[in-house]
């Protein structure tokens, strides 16, 4: 894993984001966490990000609609979706539109870490791609 893998979560949940940035930072992976897909969008960690954790399920901006202005606006970050409402028709279509995993909550870990090695594994885990 490179010292640059840095991994944004976004997410409404405060207590969802303070238990991810926990188990991710375990693993070794720089964290940065956002309450809100506007709040990631605005910050400096968006060039840096090198995998996305995204909730479905926010006010205002959602996780797909996220990724999707992501990819309109030419930023191909890896983007893992996690739901605590799944569908399997939105999962479908995320991961045919290039979404990398889309998990449901409570996440599993063995699930999450095999999503993040996939996407670390692949060599799209680089800044700003």
């Amino acid at each position: 894993m490179s010292e640059q893998a840095l991994i944004s979560i976004v997410d409404d949940d405060q207590s969802f984001r303070d238990s991810m940035r926990r188990l991710l930072k375990s693993l070794g992976y720089p964290v940065a966490v956002f309450s809100s897909a506007g709040e990631f969008l605005a910050s400096p960690e968006l060039a840096a990000t090198t995998c996305l954790v995204a909730d479905v399920h926010m006010p205002a901006m959602t996780g797909i609609d996220l990724y999707k202005s992501l990819t309109e606006g030419g930023h191909a970050i890896p983007t893992i979706l996690v739901t605590a409402y799944p569908d399997d028709i939105v999962q479908d279509l995320m991961l045919s539109l290039g979404v990398k995993c889309y998990l449901s909550k409570p996440l599993e870990e063995a699930h999450l870490i095999r999503c993040l090695r996939s996407v670390f594994a692949r060599g799209t885990g680089e800044p700003g791609r």
